[in-house]
């Protein structure tokens, strides 16, 4: 049967996502198909599902660490009601299996060849935690692992740990989420040259920003309600076992933040119009001076806390009890000053599958020489 040709048209012009797209493939084909080249070789995931937000890191491997190739996040509010019944809600699965999904097809498009997804405080908390992880893998095909307290602060030192500063003998490091605290102290080591922090002890707080609103009634929270907000992060924080950390003093450490909350008290500071991470990364602020806006903001009215720059309308109520719990850290240890960093967890995953990748690299070398 003869088909009729007509004009030929133009082929269609390709959006600047799908351009990008094919070029970080034709980087991994290349990558592939060159031996032994260790970390270099793969495109990188790091996917964190937390309590309130479900966050995307893909990256390649770079002399000097890692350039980010995408990110993604969005407010999930997966432990929404979980303090009040034990379990993860319907609404709450159905908003992280989408915005789960939408990271999936992103790594499919940028070809990521190793990755890692993590769950952590509101799966680990709820009856039903396992059972979501079940409906994830089944509903995405991502399969994620629920990591227990202490694998999620040491993947968050080990991604803001290029920002623990050397000429101090250590560092307490906090990390404020959705459903729990992470608290980290960091020793200098002695007797290396380059002066590596060293995990001292770690504690993990069950109380986050959203735990601690919906204790509170969840929305629209008053500074009247503050005073009893800040007793309660006082109350948990007094029972847990701090290290005595011998021969140290307060100004022997410096604090390091990862949180919203603390990124926000900066941008602050800063008197930013908006907020920019990277003017606010690894930016040093007095504690007292930290302290001081974090009482400043929770006087404000919810209406106030919304028009100020740096917090807006999704953050209003949860940055009051990222400030109640930042005090209270701040009040059991008087550290003179602050360091914040707008990393963390995710970097520290990505870093992590590259030191991997190192080592089977490694490890194939040695079993041909044999």
């Amino acid at each position: 049967m003869d088909q009729t040709i007509g004009p030929s048209r133009p082929a269609p012009r390709r959006n600047r996502a799908q351009r990008r797209a094919d070029r970080y493939r034709r980087h991994v084909q290349a990558l592939e198909t060159a031996p032994g080249k260790g970390r270099y070789k793969h495109i990188y995931a790091a996917l964190d599902l937390g309590t309130n937000n479900c966050r995307l890191l893909i990256a390649r491997a770079e002399e000097d660490g890692f350039s980010i190739l995408d990110s993604f996040s969005r407010s999930v509010r997966l432990g929404e009601g979980l303090g009040q019944s034990g379990t993860l809600s319907d609404a709450a699965m159905s908003r992280a299996i989408e915005a789960v999904k939408i990271c999936g097809q992103k790594m499919k498009r940028l070809g990521v060849t190793r990755g890692r997804a993590i769950a952590t405080a509101a799966c680990r908390a709820a009856v039903n935690g396992m059972h979501f992880i079940d409906r994830l893998k089944g509903e995405t095909g991502i399969s994620f692992e629920i990591v227990t307290p202490s694998e999620e602060a040491r993947l968050a030192v080990m991604g803001c740990s290029g920002l623990v500063e050397r000429s101090y003998a250590g560092a307490l490091v906090f990390d404020i989420g959705g459903g729990s605290t992470e608290l980290i102290w960091l020793r200098m080591a002695k007797d290396s040259a380059e002066r590596l922090p060293q995990i001292e002890a770690i504690a993990s707080l069950p109380l986050g920003v959203v735990t601690l609103a919906e204790r509170f009634g969840g929305h629209g929270l008053t500074p009247e309600i503050f005073p009893a907000m800040l007793a309660a992060a006082r109350e948990t924080l007094a029972a847990i076992e701090a290290p005595s950390l011998e021969g140290l003093a307060p100004g022997d450490l410096h604090m390091l933040g990862t949180s919203g909350t603390v990124t926000t008290i900066v941008g602050i500071h800063m008197g930013l119009p908006r907020y920019e991470r990277r003017r606010v990364d690894g930016a040093w602020i007095e504690t007292g001076d930290a302290v001081a806006i974090a009482r400043r903001i929770t006087a404000l009215s919810h209406q106030d806390r919304i028009s100020v720059p740096c917090i807006g309308q999704d953050r209003a109520d949860l940055v009051m009890p990222g400030c109640a719990i930042f005090l209270a850290v701040a009040e059991a240890w008087p550290v003179p000053r602050l360091r914040v960093a707008d990393r963390g967890l995710r970097e520290g995953i990505l870093l992590a599958l590259m030191d991997q990748a190192d080592k089977e690299r490694r490890r194939r070398k040695r079993r041909r020489r044999r």
